[in-house]
């Protein structure tokens, strides 16, 4: 039990407002924190006092306030995420020895924005700021395959949308399909030359606290190892969920 009930439950409120992509009405808010009406609309009344959260009573609804952005904005600017994953990705790299990675989703792309070398090991195309096709890239395909299906459907709306690097790697979406429930199934993304020949990865996806892929963890290797995947699967994946666990916070009771 919280020893601070009041903060707990206008956490929620946060945590409901910013789940639905619309304002929500009193009466479902209530409901989903889990309490009671009357108290609902005293605690959003204080939050919308102090910004957190914007009524629209024309709609009768509510939704989050400037000062909600502005505390997204400044978990942007501190790069939490980066931070959070600098040592556990060195550690992997002690443990698999191979190059590692942190990248985020960027729409159709994947941003890289941690690269742990392993010693020896030749500079990889994921350096610090590269963009890549998503759906090129292990780790792309570990973000994607834990998105709703809808929503990949329009990310890739056509053929067009589908970049080539070295004539692998789905081009379509029914293929992308294919290869995204074929992750899933899994429990790990992987791509072997789709972005680089001679290169193979595997990837995880780190989750936030409602399920939705925010990054993926991936390792590097020459597809010439041809034992590295099977290796690499489970401190790829350890990797990530701690990630996860770490971004999402202790779990309430």
């Amino acid at each position: 039990m919280s020893q601070v009930p009041a903060a707990t439950r206008a956490l929620k409120v946060l945590r409901v407002l910013a789940a639905h992509p619309d304002p929500v009405p009193l009466e479902r808010i209530a409901r989903e924190v889990g309490m009671p009406r009357s108290s609902a609309y005293h605690l959003l009344a204080a939050m919308a006092a102090e910004g957190f959260v914007v009524h629209l009573p024309e709609e009768r609804r509510y939704g989050l306030g400037l000062t909600a952005f502005e505390v997204g904005s400044g978990y942007e600017r501190q790069a939490p995420l980066q931070r959070i994953a600098r040592r556990p990705l060195a550690q992997l790299v002690d443990t698999v020895r191979y190059s590692a990675h942190l990248a985020l989703p960027h729409g159709r792309d994947v941003l890289y924005v941690i690269e742990e070398r392993a010693r020896g090991r030749p500079p990889l195309v994921t350096d610090v700021g590269v963009r890549l096709p998503a759906h090129l890239t292990a780790s792309g395909r570990a973000i994607l395959a834990a998105l709703p299906a809808s929503q990949v459907r329009a990310l890739f709306p056509s053929r067009e949308t589908f970049v080539d690097r070295t004539g692998r790697g789905p081009a379509n979406l029914t293929a992308l399909r294919a290869v995204l429930a074929e992750t899933r199934r899994r429990g790990y993304a992987t791509e072997d030359g789709d972005v680089t020949r001679g290169f193979a990865s595997v990837a995880s996806a780190v989750l936030d606290h409602n399920g939705h892929p925010v990054a993926a963890v991936a390792v590097t290797f020459p597809s010439e190892d041809e034992t590295a995947t099977e290796r690499l699967v489970g401190p790829v994946r350890q990797t990530a969920e701690l990630l996860s666990r770490r971004l999402a916070g202790p779990r309430p009771a």
